[in-house]
């Protein structure tokens, strides 16, 4: 009787060993038992990681940072599609480490990290998570392109191939670096483009850097960028064209110094909408042979040389030796600037896109429908145009 009771004893303790053991468990690599507390063979070592395991419609453009307590790692792998790693640096004192490039879209992720822990025993983080999918990915443009050298009044200018809802998130994404101290403002001219010019004309001869990281930014309804963008350009030389138009005299200085003038006609001034309009306007492009058609008065298909554009509203600086009997004397184009040929050659040949091209003494006021009307605002006003207050 003795012997049987000593029996059911022995089974009694060999099944609470069994209930000890089937009510603990293993979570990242660390054992605990049924109460949470860790169990007396679990590592210290403690991974964690941002995006959490499991979580679901992670942003793209903030990185994947994985750290551990009371250890070190000594492996951290972010795997996606193929496998292939997410690169990532390891911090010095092996605590954290960190991604260096961005996430893609509605893609999903594997952890595979390790560390030893202070107590010299392994511990390890597996999991995933899964990024974001956006309803659309829109594609943004920058101007000026990569190593252009452009004028004093040049405007950086950002377009969006479809319309932009959330402008502040977008400007906080946009950055313009110079080796010198400038005042400027991002200003938006409609809802797929958004302009950064600077207070007073560029100081001549700087390089200028451009960063639109625009990847994984909200761009509101349901769309985010599609991809960062970059450019680097230089500021020539300072070269700004005056214009009064009673003059019949196109000025052109360098430097803050009269270096040439040319005598010029100007638009009809006898009706205001054939003026040659007032503002500050730039050379948008340059074209040695340009068509110009007008309908509405009467002429199509003429052939001129030497065009430099300054709106997109139709005026043009250009040649036009047929209307020689008029220029320096009078008034008569349909709102471009007439040169005599060989001095529409020497400005064209010395002109850059991004030169000012400042106008006054019409009555008509510069065209607001240009999608380059930058320097048309005075300063106070061009700032309003910012969505960042």
């Amino acid at each position: 009787m003795l012997e049987r009771r000593t029996v059911f004893k022995a089974a009694l303790a060999a099944g609470a060993s069994l209930l000890l053991a089937a009510c603990s468990s293993t979570e990242n690599g660390n054992a605990t038992s049924v109460d949470g507390k860790p169990a007396e063979d679990a590592p210290k070592a403690k991974i964690t990681a941002e995006p959490a395991l499991d979580a679901k419609d992670v942003p793209v453009a903030k990185p994947v940072v994985v750290k551990v307590t009371e250890g070190k790692l000594t492996e951290v792998k972010v795997l996606g599609e193929g496998d292939k790693a997410l690169k990532g640096e390891l911090s010095p004192d092996g605590l954290t480490w960190t991604s260096s490039e961005s996430l893609g879209y509605g893609k999903t992720y594997t952890y595979a990290a390790k560390a030893m822990g202070t107590d010299n025993k392994p511990a390890e983080f597996k999991g995933t998570f899964t990024t974001m999918k956006p309803a659309k990915e829109v594609r943004a443009t920058l101007n000026p392109a990569d190593n252009a050298t452009v004028g004093v009044a040049m405007p950086i200018s950002v377009k969006f191939a479809s319309a932009v809802k959330n402008k502040a998130e977008v400007e906080k994404a946009l950055k313009v670096k110079t080796d010198k101290n400038i005042e400027g403002s991002w200003g938006w001219l409609s809802e797929t483009q958004v302009d950064w010019r600077p207070k007073e004309y560029w100081p001549a001869n700087i390089e200028v850097n451009v960063e639109a990281k625009l990847y994984g930014v909200d761009l509101g309804g349901g769309a985010f960028g599609k991809a960062d963008v970059t450019t680097k350009f230089k500021i020539g030389r300072n070269q700004v064209v005056k214009i009064h138009t009673p003059d019949h005299q196109m000025h052109v200085y360098r430097g803050g110094a009269k270096a040439k003038s040319y005598p010029c006609a100007n638009g009809l001034d006898a009706e205001v909408d054939r003026n040659t309009p007032n503002g500050t306007f730039i050379v948008m492009e340059k074209k040695p042979q340009a068509v110009f058609d007008n309908a509405r008065y009467g002429y199509t298909n003429v052939n001129k040389k030497w065009a430099c554009r300054i709106s997109n509203n139709g005026e043009f600086i250009h040649e036009n030796q047929d209307n020689a009997s008029a220029i320096g004397k009078t008034n008569n184009s349909h709102g471009c600037v007439n040169l005599l040929e060989a001095d529409a050659k020497d400005y064209f040949d010395s002109a850059l896109v991004g030169d000012p091209v400042e106008i006054s003494g019409s009555r008509l006021p510069g065209p607001t429908k240009s999608d380059v009307k930058d320097w048309l605002y005075d300063w106070s006003t061009w700032q309003t145009f910012s969505a960042v207050k």
